[in-house]
């Protein structure tokens, strides 16, 4: 499998939200259209021209398309799926906040997203009809994060925060640079490597906080990282962005050591530091991607000397009922080489 990106001889000049659009743009045959369209009636679907552009559509197994392209299967929900696997709902003091641990909140100020990921925790509620938080819904979001000074982390996410226009994003980054007790500001994003025409020097610049900035970017597949989203990932970089990767261990995409240390080595390359390996969540319709929990640790042991420390992330899985993150190894024991 390469590790580069597949040149396409045609790139689509907006993004795809129909079934129909994917099939025009040749990215699903005519007999995935039915089932493509059952999908589409209940999860959004969104595939960028960068995404597109990466897909090989002769692939029935392409880890790009795997990712974005609708699959009927989607719709079997498992015995032990959840609609909130996460357990956002109970930790939300007001609208667009979840606030699990004791020094940090998330704050949710829109939910859509440049691309509709198959496997998405929030698939039931993201979409591009979730706009963004109204008016005074933003200013009780930032008012309860002005008055819960044990919160020292504010941590943007969605939805996709970069969505957002630069002025937008830049005052509410202003606003919560300017509470005392807020130390760190973290933005979760798939756009850089989604849709990295985004990444302007005015969005680069709305992020130029005192407070420091982390932004988490999410991508699962070497691939991923183009000239472009080098190019955009680089602008961030230069505006003083501390730049971190996420990805998810999903079947079919990235359950190997050659394609975990591709993925790793590729967001060296862009200066960015691999922070988490995540578990799948268990959201409805997303059976397919999982892969056990041993298998996991079997892939990451099989590259234990393979990549430097730089590469190697926290593997972790989200405990139910919102209980947060509990790393899952691989464990060695002291003499181990």
């Amino acid at each position: 499998m390469p590790d580069g990106p597949l040149p396409r001889p045609e790139r689509p000049e907006r993004t795809l939200t129909t079934p129909e659009a994917l099939q025009a743009a040749g990215l699903i045959p005519a007999a995935a259209l039915p089932g493509a369209m059952a999908v589409a009636e209940r999860y959004s679907i969104s595939v960028t021209p960068a995404v597109a552009a990466l897909i090989d559509p002769a692939d029935p197994a392409d880890p790009i398309g795997r990712q974005y392209l609708p699959d009927p299967a989607e719709l079997a929900t498992a015995p032990h799926e959840l609609a909130d696997p996460t357990a956002d709902a109970p930790h939300s003091p007001v609208p667009g906040v979840v606030h699990r641990y004791p020094d940090r909140a998330l704050l949710k100020p829109l939910l859509a997203c440049p691309v509709y990921c198959r496997f998405c925790f929030r698939r039931e509620a993201v979409g591009p009809e979730g706009g963004v938080l109204g008016e005074a819904a933003l200013e009780a979001a930032l008012g309860w994060f002005a008055r819960t000074p044990a919160v020292r982390e504010a941590i943007l996410t969605g939805g996709d925060p970069l969505m957002l226009s630069p002025r937008r994003l830049g005052m509410i980054l202003a606003r919560l640079a300017a509470l005392p007790h807020i130390e760190i500001l973290r933005i979760h994003s798939r756009v850089p490597v989604a849709a990295p025409e985004r990444v302007t020097a005015t969005l680069a610049a709305a992020l130029a906080v005192e407070t420091p900035l982390y932004l988490c970017v999410h991508a699962n597949h070497a691939r991923e990282f183009t000239p472009d989203a080098m190019a955009a990932l680089g602008r961030l970089h230069a505006a003083g962005v501390v730049l971190l990767g996420q990805s998810v261990l999903l079947r079919g995409v990235n359950d190997s050591p050659e394609a975990l240390e591709a993925l790793f080595r590729a967001m060296l390359r862009a200066r960015v530091k691999p922070y988490y390996l995540h578990q799948l969540d268990p959201a409805p319709g997303t059976a397919r991607f999982a892969v056990p929990v041993e298998e996991g640790r079997a892939i990451l042991r099989a590259l234990r000397g393979r990549v430097t420390g730089l590469a190697w992330p926290v593997y972790v899985q989200e405990r139910p009922g919102g209980g947060g993150k509990v790393p899952l190894g691989p464990d060695y024991a002291a003499n181990e080489a």
